[in-house]
């Protein structure tokens, strides 16, 4: 417990790997959505999955466990009322009940430094359970 109360207080290292990937969704669009984790060994936040362009957000949250906390990124893409394409990118806290307490305290504390580093996103979502993050709360924070 002293250890994850520590790294989440001196702050986790968002790797390169991290970066760049966003950074490629953002810009490039060759990617739908990241998944990351914390990686407690190494004291930093890790890719854990990358959804190719053509996936949606269903593939989204059946990639997130049922049992342990992790962060995502997804880019929306719709149409608004004006016939314009847009794009908003979602930060993801998922934070399911089944999942450890030391987990959802080290993620809840560590948030703050993976969101300052993903330069870009538009919307915040905290989820529970797959309701709180149903597509509908994605389209109508969008609009």
């Amino acid at each position: 417990m002293a250890m994850a109360f520590k790294m989440a207080t001196l702050g986790m290292k968002v790797t390169e790997e991290c970066k760049n990937s966003f950074m490629e969704m953002k810009w490039k669009k060759v990617h739908r959505y990241i998944v990351f984790k914390i990686d407690e060994k190494s004291g930093g936040f890790t890719v854990d999955k990358v959804g190719a362009s053509g996936e949606g957000y269903d593939d989204l949250t059946a990639s997130l466990p049922d049992d342990d906390c992790r962060y995502a990124v997804f880019d929306f893409d719709f149409v608004t009322v004006d016939n314009c394409r847009k794009s908003k990118i979602f930060f993801i806290a998922w934070a399911p009940s089944a999942s450890r307490i030391r987990a959802k305290m080290l993620y809840a504390t560590s948030k703050d430094g993976i969101r300052r580093a993903l330069d870009g996103i538009h919307y915040e979502v905290q989820a529970t359970e797959p309701s709180e993050m149903g597509f509908d709360i994605i389209k109508d924070r969008a609009n």
